[in-house]
């Protein structure tokens, strides 16, 4: 009996000493060039992609974090501290500067990026089905739905001759943004002027340009910037009677009038789940890059009163929500 009983003993102990082992903790980078504060919304959803693939903050995974508070400059240094760190991925969000400084920073610790425009024609990556190299991410297409976006804005503001294009100068985009919006309003037959502000303290001028150049409506660039200080915007929009199209339903969950495209949650959920598979053994070369393949729209019916705006019935059906 008493062997029987030493035995039984003896084959439980590998059992409960691997059960006694701490969990292997992995190690991943965040680049952002915004700060945690105003992005705390796609932080959490970074983290959830993270979760859905296996790895939760706290229990197997360390996340470092490296913000720029909305300084485009200092992203390489702080990109060069995450590649000198002992991570295992960088996530490099907040558009394409936060992407160029970590494919600066190394060319061997794999990358995840998320970008709103093409990152191809921006030269990350030479593919969008098969990346290659030691990056690959998520993009919001935002320049192919500047059509779109300035069609729905006529559409709303039908006396329109003239929009005003809110650009960040610092952001690697403007170039680009700004050809698009320019070809797709000369289809329109809409006149465009740029405006532009790279920190909170410049946007009210900006606004104040836009009117001295008789803009009646204005676009907003894809920014994080932009999208940090949103409130601001959106604030100085209603005072100086301006209707804004916005990309993201951030824009118009906080009083924004209009937005068209996909969800920038959505994005960082994906980032997320990106460096959940890398951490697990995928080759990020081999990942493709993804894009979004549904589109909302979103009016807020309460900022359209107070602009003494009247959207058609047939707008307002179309919009996937109407903000009362």
């Amino acid at each position: 009996m008493k062997r029987r009983r030493a035995l039984a003993l003896l084959a439980a102990l590998p059992a409960v000493s691997l059960r006694a082992q701490p969990l292997a903790i992995a190690r991943v980078g965040f680049l952002n060039t915004a700060s945690p504060t105003t992005y705390a919304f796609n932080l959490q959803a970074f983290r959830d992609g993270l979760k859905e693939g296996g790895f939760s903050e706290g229990r197997n995974v360390v996340i470092e974090y490296r913000w720029a508070d909305g300084d485009y400059a200092r992203l390489p240094k702080l990109a060069a501290e995450l590649a000198a760190s002992d991570v295992r991925v960088i996530a490099a969000t907040g558009d394409v500067a936060s992407a160029r400084a970590a494919m600066a920073a190394t060319t061997t610790i794999p990358i995840v990026f998320t970008v709103g425009a093409d990152p191809v024609k921006f030269g990350l990556v030479p593919s969008m089905s098969r990346p290659g190299g030691n990056a690959t991410g998520i993009t919001l297409v935002t320049g192919a739905l500047t059509p779109k976006r300035l069609e729905l804005l006529r559409e709303i503001v039908p006396g329109v001759t003239t929009v005003a294009l809110f650009m960040n100068p610092a952001n690697a985009n403007v170039d680009a943004d700004v050809r698009a919006a320019s070809e797709a309003a000369q289809v329109l037959r809409l006149s465009t002027v740029v405006v532009n502000a790279d920190n909170p303290a410049q946007f009210e001028a900006a606004f104040d340009e836009a009117r001295t150049k008789r803009a009646g409506a204005m676009l907003i660039a894809s920014d994080p910037t932009f999208l940090a200080h949103r409130t601001k915007i959106i604030d100085l929009a209603a005072k100086k009677a301006m209707p804004v199209m916005y990309w993201s339903r951030e824009f118009t969950d906080s009083g924004g009038l209009i937005s068209y495209g996909s969800g920038i949650t959505w994005m960082y959920r994906e980032a997320g789940a990106y460096c959940a598979k890398i951490l697990k053994g995928a080759s990020p070369g081999d990942l493709p890059i993804l894009q979004p393949t549904t589109f909302q729209t979103y009016i807020n019916l309460k900022t359209a009163k107070a602009l003494g705006l009247s959207i058609s019935p047939t707008t307002l059906r179309r919009a996937d929500e109407v903000i009362q």
